[in-house]
């Protein structure tokens, strides 16, 4: 069994009657989006937050060098179909995630107080939990990523996974992660029945949420994070809570 996974922890301002667990991209730590916990602390003043910070691994396209990342990347290629992928590496990523999640029902946060999300690889990893996961989550989050897997997941994933919330943001000029890509992610989602939540409505409980962001590129930007800040104030509503 891999050791636990390293991670930072910002306590709630309040009670702590919820939890968000959101996975930095590659080559990142934790700190990478500590400030922005920090930006939503006031915001979400009954949520906890934890950061993990990715193993340390060799990268294929890097030359090997070693990294932190949730899994390795073999090619950038778009093109291979099926595109080679760390899918070992991937499930791995996604049960060690889980034991996080599993510490935090332990300390008495219900799976439905839980938030998991991501950016870039992280962001994979949160959807792919969402698809072939058990948990019953309040909600997932995916900034700036793609469906992993996506030439077999179509066959594994979970009945229920449309029924938990979705925020998905995507920089129309990622350099990375293309936009085009992300949207071809979005329509494997809606294949597998994901309700698109129509435009203009922050949220909504089943419901995928995806906004784009023009002239923004492989980052985040202060109107996505506005965006997801509304987005996690309705799906983490303080218990009794209109």
């Amino acid at each position: 069994m891999a050791a636990p996974l390293k991670h930072l922890r910002m306590a709630s301002k309040d009670a702590h009657t919820a939890t968000v667990i959101f996975l930095h991209g590659l080559g990142d730590t934790g700190h990478g989006w500590l400030p922005v916990a920090k930006m939503l602390w006031g915001q979400l003043p009954h949520v906890k937050w934890i950061l993990p910070h990715a193993p340390t691994i060799p990268i294929t396209v890097n030359n090997g060098y070693r990294m932190p990342g949730w899994f390795d990347v073999i090619t950038f290629d778009r093109s291979v179909s099926p595109r080679p992928e760390d899918e070992a590496g991937i499930l791995a990523t996604v049960e060690a995630v889980d034991a996080l999640i599993q510490a935090e029902v332990d300390a008495g946060i219900p799976e439905n107080r839980i938030v998991l999300g991501g950016f870039s690889q992280g962001g994979a990893i949160a959807v792919l939990s969402q698809l072939l996961g058990k948990r019953k989550l309040a909600g997932y989050v995916s900034l700036s990523t793609w469906v992993p897997l996506a030439h077999k997941v179509e066959g594994m994933a979970r009945k229920d996974a449309k029924d938990y919330p979705l925020f998905w943001g995507h920089g129309r000029d990622d350099e990375i992660v293309q936009y085009d890509y992300g949207r071809q992610s979005i329509d494997l989602l809606k294949r597998l029945g994901f309700p698109e939540v129509p435009e203009g409505k922050a949220f909504a409980r089943p419901g995928l949420v995806f906004k784009s962001y023009p002239g923004m590129g492989h980052s985040a930007c202060n109107e996505e994070i506005a965006d997801l800040a509304a987005w996690l104030t309705e799906c983490l509503k303080s218990e009794g809570a209109n």
